[in-house]
């Protein structure tokens, strides 16, 4: 003969879980109960996870990735730490001046310094995707310095430029 008691309280639970199908979960009726079950689980309840308070990093990180800076601020620290990407004794001879469309453009303080930094470009956009991947850069470009133009400015006539003018 099987136990009376566990049929018993099997055959009440199933009771219980029936009638609530049919007719609902009766603690959710006041507006109380509807506002603790919309409520977070472990929201109020002290040392639960997610309630540690975090650092003020973690806090910018997310910040920033959520306001989609995360580029811009990677470009600015890819120009402030340009010495420890190329080293220090090129840094001396060639300036980052600009990043638009994903190239970075330097300039240079010859155009032997450009040629040799035109060698060892690969080196350096490697560098820059291992430590500034946000940035997006896709290209350097490498500048001789400024020469002075004869074709633009206060002064310019149209013709040929200067030449020799001698006879």
């Amino acid at each position: 003969m099987p136990d009376q008691r566990g049929e018993g309280e099997q055959e009440h639970v199933a009771v219980y879980q029936r009638f609530r199908r049919v007719f609902g979960d009766g603690s959710v009726r006041t507006r109380d109960a509807r506002r603790r079950a919309r409520r977070q689980e472990g929201s109020s309840v002290p040392f639960a996870a997610g309630r540690d308070p975090r650092g003020i990093g973690e806090v910018m990180d997310a910040l920033t990735a959520s306001l989609g800076w995360t580029s811009p601020l990677a470009r600015s620290e890819l120009i402030s730490s340009w010495d420890s990407i190329v080293g220090s004794d090129l840094a001396e001879h060639a300036d980052p001046i600009a990043i638009e469309e994903g190239t970075l453009t330097v300039r240079c303080d010859s155009t032997a310094w450009a040629t040799q930094l035109r060698l060892i470009r690969v080196d350096i956009l490697s560098r820059i995707a291992q430590s500034f991947p946000d940035a997006g850069i896709q290209e350097v470009r490498f500048l001789g310095p400024d020469t002075p133009s004869w074709k633009r400015g206060p002064r310019s006539i149209q013709g040929r430029g200067p030449r020799d003018t001698y006879g």
